[in-house]
């Protein structure tokens, strides 16, 4: 008995070593992604609004109506130096100014991404990125993901174009990645990588680059998260192989490694998980003018599963960029039988604190205001 007892005190912590060095060894772990932060649901009340149709669930307060209709699928928000409200239309190729629908461009493909720079528009096209017209930039076009969105930053303007895939490994270095280049198109160069479809962008004070980003599929309902990140120069946001906070996709990426391909400087980790297949879309960061319980927070648009059962998305949700605390801000989109009613894209802020929402589902431009 005593040798048996000896034994196992011998044998088990080798054993135990011995798992540990493998698995740093090969540089994996398990492919499975801590959950999301639960959302949370506070303060919501049913608000049904003869403007939309819809019951739709918001903050006590709150109030939303159709700012305009029938665009088809709206898209990209953008205010022009005017303070009309632009809007891309990517099905009729269009750019079009709210709420008359004067069509500002036409002829379009696929339009997504819009910017403004002094007087000049900058169009991201699926194909080309032009000036009042003028192309300055050609892009990879085709695949999965069609969306060009664009950002301008201190006289720089950021692309960001989507993979042309699930889960692949991409023979175009512009696909799943952000570049940059002058405002005239000159010095296009790699901007970040690792993104597998960041399709909006926002600044925050500081100027720092926030981005959502959309994970994988077909690997469960669950996993992978999809992300908030900050965007900054070299960074590497881990697609293909990595996801989340440093998670090694060992569904897709066989290789052994020495060291762990998923960490850094290697990989940078999402700053926020989000719920698998929301397919998170616009941001805002709230106004100064809301109530305190709002200020300083981040608004995310889920547009929602296409493959998830069940389908997951369709809302608005609140979150706080301190304590990545998630809750559900505008919600109902989502019926109980699961079908669905619209599909948030966009989110923007005018200079009167009233927030527009596009829907590409049921081609419409939301406003939401708060009342005291």
């Amino acid at each position: 008995m005593k040798k048996i007892i000896l034994s196992a005190i011998i044998i088990i912590p080798l054993l135990w070593i011995a798992n540990f060095y493998w698995q740093n060894l090969r540089g994996l772990k398990p492919a499975i992604s801590p959950p999301a932060i639960p959302p949370k649901t506070q303060n919501l009340e049913p608000v049904t609004q003869n403007s939309t149709g819809l019951t739709l669930s918001l903050p006590k307060g709150f109030n939303i109506s159709i700012y305009a209709s029938e665009l088809g699928n709206p898209r990209d928000l953008e205010w022009d130096l005017t303070g009309n409200l632009l809007v891309s239309l990517p099905g009729r190729g269009q750019v079009v100014s709210l709420p008359d629908k004067k069509i500002i461009a036409s002829g379009l493909r696929r339009p997504h991404g819009l910017a403004f720079s002094g007087q000049s528009l900058y169009i991201a096209e699926e194909n080309k990125v032009t000036v009042n017209g003028k192309k300055i930039l050609d892009l990879p076009a085709g695949g999965n993901h069609t969306t060009r969105s664009l950002l301008v930053k201190n006289d720089q303007l950021y692309i960001s174009i989507g993979s042309s895939c699930n889960v692949c490994h991409e023979s175009d270095p512009r696909r799943a990645a952000i570049y940059v280049s002058n405002l005239d198109g000159t010095d296009f160069k790699l901007y970040s990588s690792g993104l597998r479809n960041s399709v909006f962008m926002i600044l925050d004070s500081q100027k720092n680059i926030w981005a959502t980003d959309m994970g994988r599929d077909l690997i469960g309902n669950d996993i992978p998260p999809d992300e908030i990140n900050i965007i900054t120069e070299n960074g590497n946001y881990g697609w293909p192989v990595c996801y989340g906070q440093n998670i090694h996709d060992t569904s897709f990426d066989k290789n052994t490694y020495i060291r762990n391909p998923c960490q850094e400087p290697l990989e940078k980790s999402s700053y926020i998980d989000l719920p698998a297949h929301s397919a998170p879309l616009g941001l805002a960061f709230t106004p100064d003018s809301w109530p305190v319980e709002y200020r300083g927070k981040l608004l995310v648009a889920y547009h929602g599963s296409w493959n998830r059962n069940p389908p997951t998305g369709y809302k608005i949700v609140l979150v706080d960029p301190q304590t990545k605390q998630i809750s559900d801000f505008i919600s109902g989109w989502l019926l109980p039988n699961y079908s669905v009613s619209g599909r948030p894209v966009d989110l923007i802020f005018d200079s009167q604190s009233n927030l527009y929402i596009s829907d590409d589902k049921k081609g419409v431009v939301y406003k939401v205001s708060y009342n005291e």
